[in-house]
């Protein structure tokens, strides 16, 4: 049975549809509205071996930041959602990503609780109409939200593209390892208990 999870999330600031399939074939369908972001998400997808459909109407008049952190928000409670049992998952993954000249890592620990460390220097405050500060806000919602310790980092690079991307797909290879079946079947957990 493949391992999935479906939100709907409304308030004032935005409306979301979410759909996740974390053993997929790396489908992806995303419109929130931010042509980079959405690029970004698709990555993600596909380097993760996901399935992901998003359909984000955010107030993009005010500026990005809503959009993009409640997109944030929602896949990760559906990453949560699809990992209520975590009996036999690897539970760490880590990564390094180059693209060309930029080089991102992600490591992270499916252990139920959230916390998030961060580093990366931009250049500039947006590429293709995603303000570069939200890159952080993304990933710190995720991590909140999917109950998961997250260590991301852009090592070095000077297209803020390049390096952005480096990170989505770092994050999504790292995610892939963590969430695949080990080969003994056990919960990876001294107490028992991964929350």
């Amino acid at each position: 049975m493949k391992r999935g999870a479906k939100i709907t999330r409304k308030t004032n600031e935005t409306s979301i549809e979410l759909q996740l399939t974390l053993d997929g074939t790396g489908t992806s369908k995303i419109s929130t509205g931010i042509g980079f972001f959405d690029h970004m998400l698709t990555s993600f997808a596909m380097h993760g071996g996901f399935d992901l459909f998003v359909v984000c109407e955010g107030d993009l008049a005010v500026d990005c930041h809503h959009t993009i952190e409640d997109v944030g928000i929602a896949l990760g409670t559906a990453f949560r959602d699809s990992l209520i049992e975590k009996t036999g998952i690897q539970r760490f993954g880590s990564s390094f990503i180059p693209m060309d000249e930029s080089l991102a890592s992600c490591h992270v620990d499916v252990s139920g609780r959230p916390y998030l460390v961060y580093r990366s220097k931009f250049s500039t405050e947006t590429v293709g109409g995603m303000d570069t500060c939200m890159v952080k806000e993304f990933f710190y919602a995720f991590a909140v939200n999917s109950k998961t310790t997250l260590h991301m980092e852009l090592l070095y690079g000077d297209n803020d593209h390049h390096g952005i991307e480096a990170m989505f797909k770092a994050f999504a290879h790292a995610l892939r390892v963590a969430v695949k079946h080990s080969d003994n079947g056990v919960l990876l957990s001294t107490k028992g208990d991964l929350g």
